[in-house]
């Protein structure tokens, strides 16, 4: 069984909708971010950084416990050790390794800087007027993607798609983004929010 140690945010789903869409079950410990849960000394022994998500594998390689964190590295764990989300093809699978950087590289930490602008600087225009600038250049290099593709590493789910759903869902509400000229990332945010595992895995973290 896994431990996943989470919250509700664009990077905390994740975890949890890798692992419905696996298929595995897991136990879930929801931390409160607001009260500091993750710079407790018990959560820095398995992320040094204070940042969620991180799990504890119980039944690891030989048997052993292992610790994971940062999203990314989590999901990239996850699909090997179960040999799920990531594709077989080599072209496709290492698409979707590239945009899972992608995502921690460009649009997980552009959006947040957007939405941290808007709530927390709103007099600070230029400063948002970049990050959100930014970030519509990223989706519109999904966007031309995703005009051929059913997800962005093939005709199948990908790590590359869960890794960037949380962001994209929430980007309208976060800070304001006009999803209006991305037909094709629009068409995908359905796609995706259509699936069992992608419900079940938000629902995990919202209390639904």
């Amino acid at each position: 069984m896994i431990d996943v140690y989470s919250a509700n945010t664009p990077n905390g789903v994740k975890v949890t909708i890798a692992l419905e869409e696996i298929g595995e079950p897991y136990n879930l410990h929801v931390l409160n971010l607001s009260e500091k849960d993750q710079k407790q000394p018990d959560f820095i022994k398995i992320n040094p950084n204070g940042r969620i998500p991180a799990i504890i594998d119980n039944d690891g390689p030989d048997g052993k416990r292992l610790r994971v964190f940062e999203s990314g590295a989590i999901l990239l764990y996850l699909a090997e050790k179960y040999g799920k989300l990531l594709p077989s093809e080599p072209q496709d699978r290492i698409d979707a390794i590239a945009w899972a950087f992608f995502q921690t590289g460009g649009i997980g930490p552009i959006m947040g800087q957007a939405g941290f602008f808007k709530k927390n600087f709103p007099e600070f225009q230029d400063g948002f007027d970049r990050f959100n600038s930014e970030s519509h250049r990223l989706v519109s290099v999904m966007d031309d993607v995703l005009k051929h593709k059913q997800y962005l590493a093939g005709n199948d789910i990908s790590i590359a798609d869960i890794m960037n759903y949380g962001w994209l869902d929430r980007a309208p509400n976060y800070f304001g983004f006009d999803m209006s000229p991305y037909p094709a990332v629009l068409g995908w945010l359905e796609r995706m929010s259509s699936r069992d595992g992608v419900q079940k895995g938000m629902a995990a973290l919202s209390g639904g």
